[in-house]
């Protein structure tokens, strides 16, 4: 006999007290005799971490099954039931993203990139007149494709007319298009050309916000990853001097406050090992000025609002992470999740 599970409380965004069942893989306010009630709380619906790379433990390694199984459990554990991979070492097995041990899963496929340009072992480059088909082939399939458009400092910038005509041929099978951007000739590109999303976007002038905001183009701005990555270069005063990196990567924080006060559909993403770590970027989001309702619904409500999932309502997939207090007033909540549910099946039940 299966056990039908039961979840009670406040269900956030709206705070609005809730009662819902799980009809197999999706939630229902009928009720149903016998359910088991997991969990009563505070309840999100699930966890997402919209830029993560599950399944290789260093850059450029091939995708390593037992390496993704392991990636995609701390995530879990985190209360993370949806992650958007924007860039895979190898093509998942089939399991990936339906499996009860795995969050629910998008996907872009190995990265593209321009000769020359990103990690050597990773992605494809194909020649820049076959990267427009190459990108919609690999959203026809997945959904998603994902290309580097900039690179090192003095690297060639994707021609804003090939990207444009990716994002046709990509919106022509019904996918959406990430890019990789941490340069601002390559945030201008992005924007000009109408992506989807931009992924840590380091460097984007401020006088973009506004059309992101009006052209519907997420920023995915990675913070905590690139905060960290600040304070290990300014560690020692003759590589920050000398780094790149530090200009960008200094206002970062102030970028990613006004692109959620410009409107913008700002998403949490933790590019970074180790996994399940979605609760410091929404803490390095609230560190930066914004707003810890914001904060929390970029990693939860908005970014499955934004991939195409609806929250806590009736027919909804049967996902929940349950806390005994408003996370919102008490950031420390996303360290301890009450229970985890996904699929409409308990994953994590905390004592």
């Amino acid at each position: 006999m299966v056990t039908v599970l039961r979840v009670r409380g406040f269900a956030l965004p709206e705070g609005e007290p809730v009662d819902l069942y799980a009809d197999g893989d999706r939630w229902t306010t009928d009720p149903v005799a016998g359910a088991e009630l997991a969990a009563e709380g505070w309840i999100l619906p699930g966890l997402v971490d919209a830029h993560t790379h599950p399944g290789a433990e260093t850059p450029g390694q091939p995708l390593d099954v037992r390496v993704l199984q392991g990636d995609l459990q701390a995530h879990l554990d985190a209360g993370v039931t949806l992650i958007r991979a924007p860039g895979l070492a190898g093509d998942p097995p089939d399991w990936f993203g339906r499996a009860d041990e795995s969050p629910r899963a998008f996907h872009a496929g190995p990265w593209i990139a321009q000769h020359g340009q990103f990690m050597q072992g990773w992605g494809r480059r194909p020649e820049p007149a076959d990267l427009p088909a190459v990108a919609a082939e690999q959203a026809a399939r997945t959904g998603w494709a994902k290309v580097v458009i900039d690179w090192r400092p003095g690297d060639d910038v994707m021609p804003v007319e090939v990207l444009r005509e990716a994002v046709t041929r990509v919106h022509g099978v019904g996918g959406r298009l990430a890019v990789h951007s941490q340069h601002a000739a390559g945030g201008v590109v992005a924007v000009e050309a109408g992506v989807d999303s931009i992924e840590h976007g380091m460097g984007l002038d401020l006088e973009l916000l506004p059309r992101m905001a009006e052209q519907g183009i997420a920023l995915t701005p990675t913070l905590s990853v690139i905060t960290a990555h600040l304070a290990q270069i300014n560690a020692d005063p003759e590589r920050a001097r000398k780094s790149w990196q530090v200009p960008g990567a200094s206002v970062h924080a102030r970028l990613t406050a006004a692109a959620v006060e410009a409107g913008v559909t700002v998403l949490a993403g933790t590019d970074s090992r180790p996994h399940g770590a979605i609760a410091h970027e929404i803490r390095a989001l609230v560190a930066a000025g914004v707003s810890p309702h914001h904060a929390i619904g970029a990693a939860s409500w908005t970014a499955r609002s934004y991939l195409g999932l609806p929250g806590l309502v009736d027919g909804a997939p049967a996902d929940a992470v349950v806390f005994d207090a408003d996370p919102r007033t008490d950031l420390g909540q996303l360290d301890k999740p009450r229970a985890v549910i996904i699929r409409g099946k308990r994953v994590r039940l905390r004592p």
